[in-house]
């Protein structure tokens, strides 16, 4: 029992939760995750799209617990990969927007996802649509976005003085680069094995540079990213954005869509060609190209970088924390955070900080 495609689900409570494997669902399921979702604009982002846990799961595998009311029908799902006693979101470490599928006001007790042996679930980019969570939240950080509608006008329109700055700059940089290194070519949905390719060799040299985990390090990653750029779905799939100047890539962009949604993802461009800040160069484009693309929001994810902060029309709030019962753990995680807070205000600054970045397992 469900709720029926079109039916708005009404705020319920959930009373039991079952855990299955993503494969394990069944087509009533799958019907219900959608409607659920649909009914929720806090779970417009393409991470809580189900085609996002299907292709991870294909490369790393999902389990999902499903929640149902006192009635039976379906009322919540969160999927989440399994370490032993731990769980985490699917697409862990980089979910960049997490938490249960649940309707408006629907509710889910989180200490029923410990079960089957698990002693806690752990999350860094939960979005605030579920309350009961709140016990568990250690921290909250803002995940900037760009309001695109209207493409570049209207982006300009809403964008700070900095956002506007930058925005001329990258026009006129754009213009260097035609005269200096040939004609300039923006692509904003490619699929272009070659270029993905590319992308993925400048993010680990990036990783490399900076000292954080190399999540391309797992070749089932890397699969993934070639899977979601070849998931056609009108409604979710991969888009790979790509600016040459001549025959130079000097910047692209690998994200996921999902409706007028697009999350920025895998931003990089080629050192070679820094001068330019071809990341901007790269992000105005795909402003300007947001309206053909039916794109109204880019998400720019959780993170504190300069060109977010410039380039940002507003934010959401994002929670990191730990469900478990056990004391001792929490513990732990508090002495952890207070370093990595201490770090990142200490007069020290760079060394410490590449340290909270370890710390976090990273950052794109």
């Amino acid at each position: 029992m469900s709720w029926s495609v079109g039916e708005t689900p009404a705020a319920v409570r959930t009373a039991n939760v079952r855990v299955v494997g993503f494969d394990a669902l069944s087509a009533e399921e799958i019907d219900a995750w959608h409607t659920l979702r649909a009914a929720n604009p806090l779970l417009d982002s393409p991470y809580f799209h189900p085609g996002f846990a299907a292709a991870v799961h294909q490369e790393a595998r999902v389990e999902v617990a499903v929640g149902r009311d006192e009635m039976g029908r379906v009322s919540a799902f969160l999927p989440f990969h399994r370490d032993k006693t731990l769980t985490r979101p699917a697409g862990w470490p980089a979910a960049d927007f997490q938490g249960p599928i649940l309707a408006p006001g629907s509710s889910i007790q989180p200490l029923q996802l410990l079960q089957s042996g698990v002693r806690g679930f752990e999350f860094d980019h939960l979005v605030e649509s579920c309350s009961d969570f709140d016990p568990w939240v250690e921290s909250r950080r803002v995940s900037p976005y760009l309001d695109t509608t209207g493409g570049l006008d209207g982006y300009l329109g809403r964008a700070s003085k900095s956002g506007k700055d930058n925005m001329g700059q990258a026009r006129r940089r754009t213009a260097k680069a035609e005269r200096t290194h040939g004609s300039v070519r923006f692509a904003a949905d490619a699929v272009d094995a070659e270029s993905l390719d590319r992308v993925i060799e400048l993010k680990r040299g990036q990783y490399a540079a900076t000292g954080v985990a190399d999540y391309f390090a797992d070749q089932s990653r890397r699969d993934l990213m070639t899977r979601l750029m070849h998931t056609r779905d009108p409604d979710f799939g991969g888009i790979l954005s790509t600016l040459h100047a001549g025959p130079h890539l000097v910047a692209a962009h690998f994200g996921i869509r999902s409706g007028n949604v697009l999350h920025w993802w895998f931003p990089v461009y080629d050192p070679e060609f820094s001068a330019l800040a071809p990341g901007w160069m790269l992000l105005r484009e795909l402003v300007s190209a947001a309206p053909a693309l039916g794109v109204t929001r880019i998400d720019l994810g959780r993170g504190d970088d300069e060109y977010k902060r410039r380039a940002k029309t507003g934010e959401s709030v994002v929670c990191q924390g730990l469900v478990t019962r056990s004391s001792a753990r929490l513990a732990v995680r508090r002495a952890r955070n207070s370093m990595i807070t201490v770090a990142k205000s200490s007069a020290l600054g760079p060394g410490l900080r590449q340290i909270v970045r370890r710390l976090r397992g990273g950052h794109r």
